[in-house]
């Protein structure tokens, strides 16, 4: 579910290749509601632009993922993600690839070859390892590691380019690693803060670095515990997407969304964007434990971040913490429940910088699943979620979305 461990380095010497595929459907009934003061769209448009969108039961946009994974000799291999169907792209599109090296036998040296027995090194354009949440997301066809239905309020997910070196010793891991902080290749400097100056641009952008400690074990055949400390850290991008690079998007459709929303371009229904889109500094710690059937993840996450308009860093916090108990002969059924809670501080309404009032967003799922088979999974969950100190200009003030969610995923 986390890191691959360092048990499985790919010993063959043959050249293989693995096709895989991941399948879901949703049926979505859920209700909204707000308080908002009704504004208008513009002075010709007499729209009300927080008035929310009619809801009704129905069937989701079904989505798939196409896998591939090779070894190209051994402890070498190779993965790439494609997304075949998404909420936000219905089209065909490349989610990132990259190569990942366990052994190095091509170097010919006994002593790189000692090292690589704890050494993971990937490289390419992938989803990076900040924080351990983002192994048990849903992403886009892919849900068989989410208990839930949806994810987290606040997201932090992104595929950038770059590398990381993955340390596992008894239990211990280290991670470290630095990317380009953005969703795709840029090579064009950004605009000088003073356009009267004639410094090189090139150096007010900054790579992330990226870093984990942790420690993971199974301690006797009935308990494992692992704990995690992550900081990702960003001092300038063009735009940078730690917490909106998700572009497969939200499993609740059309939720707290205007009238003028559409399925695909408000893709981001239920969660919350910050807009920390220049530098970035966030830190999450992550704790897992499994005993017998019953298993707890929980998530204390701080960023701090801001656009390239403010001068003040804003600051977003979240918890969550989920509980599910896993029966069954072979653990195929279980019940989960899951709080999530965000503290953040947003833009002042209605402009791009200045810090407004603190808002407050909690979400509570309740669910079930039932693995029919290694390959079929059946979910349900029920969602509640609430917003809190939006201004009352704003779409979110008093509101409010509750209802159902099915869903079915294949994943091989």
């Amino acid at each position: 579910m986390f890191e691959t461990p360092k048990s499985d380095n790919g010993i063959s010497d043959d050249f293989k290749v693995r096709i895989g595929a991941n399948f879901t459907q949703q049926f979505q009934s859920l209700d909204h509601q707000n308080t908002a003061e009704a504004v208008p769209t513009s002075p010709s448009d007499p729209t009300n632009i927080n008035e929310l969108i009619d809801l009704s039961p129905g069937f989701n946009l079904a989505t798939a993922n196409l896998n591939i994974d090779a070894q190209l000799e051994r402890g070498i291999r190779l993965n790439v993600v494609a997304y075949l169907s998404s909420r936000h792209h219905q089209e065909a599109y490349v989610k990132g690839g990259y190569i990942q090296f366990d052994q190095l036998l091509f170097m010919k040296s006994a002593l790189i070859d000692r090292l690589m027995n704890n050494f993971t090194i990937k490289l390419g354009h992938y989803e990076v390892n900040f924080g351990d949440a983002h192994f048990r997301r849903t992403d886009n066809g892919n849900a068989f590691h989410n208990p839930f239905v949806g994810g987290y309020i606040l997201d932090a997910f992104n595929t950038e380019i770059g590398g990381e070196i993955t340390y596992q010793k008894n239990g211990f891991i280290a991670m470290g690693g630095a990317t380009n902080g953005e969703i795709k290749g840029d090579v064009v400097a950004l605009p000088a803060l003073d356009p009267e100056n004639d410094v090189d641009d090139s150096s007010l952008k900054s790579p992330a670095w990226i870093g984990k400690l942790g420690v993971d074990k199974q301690l006797n055949n009935d308990l494992r515990v692992r704990l995690t400390g992550s900081v990702y850290y960003t001092a300038s991008s063009r735009s940078n997407n730690l917490y909106g690079g998700d572009r497969a998007g939200s499993r609740y459709y059309l939720v707290m969304e205007n009238t003028k929303a559409t399925t695909n371009a408000n893709h981001y229904s239920g969660r919350l964007a910050p807009k920390f889109t220049d530098k970035v500094a966030s830190g999450m710690a992550n704790l897992f434990m499994k005993y017998k059937g019953f298993e707890f993840f929980g998530t204390y996450e701080n960023s701090n971040g801001r656009t390239s308009k403010e001068e003040e860093m804003r600051n977003a916090t979240q918890w969550a913490g989920e509980l599910i108990y896993r029966f069954g002969e072979r653990e195929q059924f279980y019940v989960a429940g899951r709080y999530n809670k965000v503290q953040a501080e947003l833009l002042a309404e209605g402009t791009n910088f200045g810090i407004g009032n603190p808002v407050k967003i909690s979400r509570i799922q309740a669910g079930a699943g039932w693995y029919i088979n290694n390959y079929i999974l059946a979910k349900v969950e029920y969602v509640t979620q609430e917003y809190k100190d939006y201004s009352v200009k704003s779409i979110f003030s008093g509101g409010s979305f509750d209802g159902l969610v099915i869903e079915a995923a294949v994943a091989f």
